[in-house]
């Protein structure tokens, strides 16, 4: 019994035709995927800045060769026990000349509100190498350290000294083959010079002419010539530099050292000094708190704006501090973009940062205190 004709054919079933609809989306479809893969490998001009570390000026912190040592440590005086946290704020930069982040890389981070897609211009200025970025960044790490110790021990009563000191002397610029590094810069037109503002106003006063230079080099005083070139500064207004990076010595009456690696900038300036004040004092500065704060500081005291406070803002939160202390000048900033339940007040100068914690430790009127409103 046969269970199949063989003179039967069986003719497949006809293939259904894609729609023009369906077409064309998978068209679509391909077209975009191709044009993600493209984007995602072309180069961009732009940086993301996100939440860097936080490190609790009272606490420890990794030296050179990877051991815990106490972030802030003083010799000479009495120190007392601390507790809670006074923490510094950082921020980190993805992305730089040689790598900038992908385009998809930069659309996630346009959507989350802890990070910030910057031009690459205003983090790595054209013609600046990573290696003068990261030799300008530590040398502002070390004027920081240095400016926050005599801030502090002013604060306590201490008298300090200051002198003005040569760094660095960029390649081209106009104090190369007459100043050199470690010198010491006295005076500046005749007049006595013991931080940058001062010699920045002589420098300026004159307009371009030759500023004459009284500087100490290796125990002997003498006399120098140089003759400013026009530049542009940090805020981009026209002015007559030198080209050097300067820090400010001091004559300090104990010793205070500053632990903290891989860390560059001048913002952590009003955290390393309350650190000190703390540790100099008896009783707890915070109350036991956790308190966080940004900004830069004078020998004077004065605090100064910083960058990337919004990131700073959300570091702060993420390592759960409750209170923050903000730079006044960062204000317009600050306004509108509080992340969750972080109580920010606004400080011109380190009397009104020890004023927040007063009364941070006291229990006294918080809401008496200025924050950022707006204007």
């Amino acid at each position: 019994m046969a269970m199949f004709d063989e003179d039967t054919t069986i003719e497949p079933a006809p293939r259904q035709r894609m729609s023009r609809r369906t077409l064309v989306g998978v068209w679509a479809l391909a077209i975009a995927m191709v044009v993600l893969l493209v984007i995602t490998f072309l180069p961009t001009s732009y940086v993301i800045q996100r939440p860097g570390p936080v490190y609790n000026t009272l606490g420890t912190a990794e030296n050179a060769d990877g051991e815990e040592v106490p972030l802030i440590s003083v010799e000479g005086a009495d120190t007392y026990p601390t507790d809670g946290s006074l923490d510094l704020l950082t921020v980190q930069v993805q992305g730089n000349r040689e790598r900038t982040p992908s385009w998809f890389e930069l659309a996630t981070a346009w959507f989350d509100p802890s990070r910030a897609v910057l031009p690459i211009d205003a983090i790595f200025p054209e013609g600046q190498t990573s290696d003068e970025r990261a030799e300008e960044s530590a040398a502002m790490m070390v004027d920081s350290q240095h400016e926050a110790t005599a801030a502090a021990l002013t604060e306590l009563g201490y008298d300090v000294g200051a002198q003005l000191s040569v760094y660095s002397v960029i390649g081209g610029a106009a104090a190369e083959g007459v100043l050199q590094e470690d010198d010491l810069i006295l005076e500046a037109g005749g007049q006595a010079v013991t931080d940058v503002s001062t010699l920045r106003s002589v420098i300026n006063a004159g307009d371009g002419d030759p500023v004459e230079l009284l500087i100490e080099r290796d125990g002997e005083q003498q006399t120098v010539e140089v003759t400013p070139k026009e530049g542009t500064d940090a805020e981009g207004e026209t002015t007559w530099q030198l080209g050097v990076q300067l820090i400010t010595d001091y004559d300090f009456p104990i010793d205070v050292t500053i632990q903290l690696n891989n860390v560059g900038g001048p913002s952590a300036g009003m955290m390393f000094a309350l650190g000190i004040i703390d540790t100099l004092t008896p009783g707890e500065l915070n109350g036991g708190e956790q308190v966080a704060g940004t900004g830069t500081i004078a020998a004077d005291g004065e605090v100064g704006p910083i960058g990337g406070i919004r990131q700073k803002m959300w570091g702060a939160v993420d390592a759960g501090a409750d209170w923050f202390l903000a730079p006044q000048a960062n204000c317009d900033e600050v306004v509108g973009h509080i992340p969750g339940d972080l109580r920010v007040f606004a400080v011109e100068d380190l009397d009104d940062a020890l004023a927040v914690l007063d009364a941070v430790r006291e229990g006294g009127d918080l809401d008496a205190l200025p924050t950022c409103t707006v204007p």
